[in-house]
């Protein structure tokens, strides 16, 4: 373990707390200090930058290029977000963007682990490479996106649309993954499609002191009580096989109740809104069609209205089929890590890259650490910090030579 002056020295550590200062955070990100801080990396680094706008001026995308000797062959897309997520400072020991170091080299600061870490990263082992006369086979193109905290939908989901991005060529994807409180790091190949659904359930209504016949109140309780036992059958599955992660599963979980006049009146319309991530196992037509037919059973007079229907994407092989996955895997036990592939909690840009066809992992070399994305102190250890540069220097370098 180093000390908190060589830390404090290091070149690659003084970028990664420069970037953190900069608060791109929600609910109103400014991007532009970002992208000018994205430009003096490029300038530094002495490789062209292009700015990408797929949605507004607001949301830009910042791809950096560093030439492969064979730029025809398919490229890869180093990926990261520009954005953060909000931050409660009361609850914060140290400035949310302050970039803060303690004695034992952990760097506080909103983005240190989701995902300014691994952009920078990126940027890392590219300049240590280039410092060592390393030339690639394929293209690198480093993208810093925008809005992915929300879904991506003024950043990647666009963006992989247009003809800007189809220029760039890609062949295979890397972008974030998970801290791991364990000695092993988790790679994510697949994630769940996201279903955002409201039951908006119609009924008669009259006075509280009656026992009307099809009432709204009646018609939710059988629609919960679907739901629920849906829910409970999906953490059977997880008590039953500790080989299963969450991602395994589909989760079903109750996150909006509406409706009601008065405590007197019975009312004409109540609302349930459920969070829904399809495992991989789901047929999306026959879900949709069960939810359908527990709606008539329910008693009509239902209208389900989805905020967000993800199509299912397939994943990304692990196999001696994905010649990117064996050179990542050759990379990782050549450096003695010990990885486990699994399929993402949540959600990344990485699902808009394998919607059209593009193989990618999601991967942050964070292990021993707490997972504190979203969290606050968010932190991220020094030494975790470098050992994550070499280790990308060993795992770009494998697949830009695939």
């Amino acid at each position: 373990m180093s000390c908190k002056c060589e830390w404090e020295s290091n070149e690659e550590i003084q970028y990664f707390r420069e970037y953190l200062r900069i608060a791109s955070v929600h609910p109103e990100p400014n991007y532009a200090p970002c992208v000018e801080f994205l430009r003096r990396q490029a300038d530094q680094l002495q490789l062209p930058l292009a700015i990408h706008h797929p949605f507004d001026a607001a949301n830009p995308v910042v791809v950096l290029t560093w030439q492969g000797l064979e730029p025809s062959l398919p490229a890869i897309l180093l990926n990261s977000h520009m954005d953060v997520v909000p931050v409660f400072e009361e609850n914060w020991t140290h400035p949310p963007f302050g970039a803060e170091m303690d004695e034992e080299g952990r760097i506080f600061a909103r983005g240190t682990q989701d995902m300014k870490c691994v952009g920078m990263q990126y940027l890392a082992a590219i300049r240590a490479m280039k410092r060592q006369g390393v030339r690639l086979k394929r293209t690198i193109h480093i993208s810093f996106v925008a809005d992915e905290e929300m879904g991506g939908r003024r950043g990647m989901r666009p963006f992989v649309d247009t003809a800007e991005f189809r220029a760039l060529n890609i062949g295979f994807g890397l972008d974030e993954g998970l801290a791991s409180p364990t000695p092993e790091f988790p790679v994510f190949y697949a994630e769940r499609s996201v279903w955002r659904l409201t039951f908006k359930i119609s009924g008669t209504a009259g006075h509280g002191s009656l026992l009307l016949p099809n009432t709204a109140g009646v018609k939710l309780q059988y629609m919960l009580n679907k739901m629920m036992e849906l829910r409970k059958q999906q953490v059977q599955r997880l008590e039953n096989n500790p080989e299963l992660t969450i991602g395994d599963v589909t989760t079903i979980n109750l996150t909006r109740l509406g409706g009601g006049v008065q405590s007197n009146v019975v009312p004409p319309l109540l609302t349930a809104g459920f969070d829904c991530r399809l495992g991989l196992d789901i047929d999306h037509t026959e879900f949709e069609a069960q939810l359908q037919r527990w709606m008539t059973e329910a008693g009509g007079g239902i209208e389900l209205e989805f905020d967000q229907q993800h199509p299912y994407v397939p994943p990304t092989a692990t196999d001696d089929s994905n010649a990117y996955w064996l050179a990542f895997k050759r990379a990782t036990d050549e450096l003695g890590l010990t990885i486990r592939p699994q399929i993402f909690t949540g959600g990344t840009d990485s699902r808009y890259l394998r919607r059209v066809g593009i193989p990618a992992l999601g991967f942050s070399p964070m292990n021993n650490t707490p997972v504190l994305l979203h969290d606050h102190d968010e932190w991220l250890s020094a030494d975790t910090y470098l050992k994550g540069v070499q280790i990308y220097v060993k795992i770009i370098h494998n697949i830009a030579n695939v």
